[in-house]
């Protein structure tokens, strides 16, 4: 039985990190942070790149 209940405990701990950090992720917006980074990363990247013209 205590195995059960220490199983059950393991369980909700990890429910309730994972919701804790969601919610974090949702209350200051990282996710959008985070792409708005890498798109700026991603640019630097292509607009190094020379255009191939085609006449």
């Amino acid at each position: 039985m205590c195995k059960i209940c220490e199983l059950i405990k393991k369980i909700i701990l990890i429910f309730v990190l994972v919701v804790g950090v969601l919610f974090v992720v949702y209350f200051w917006n990282l996710d959008q942070k985070l792409l708005g980074w890498a798109y700026k990363q991603v640019n630097l990247i292509f607009d190094r790149k020379k255009v191939d013209q085609v006449f």
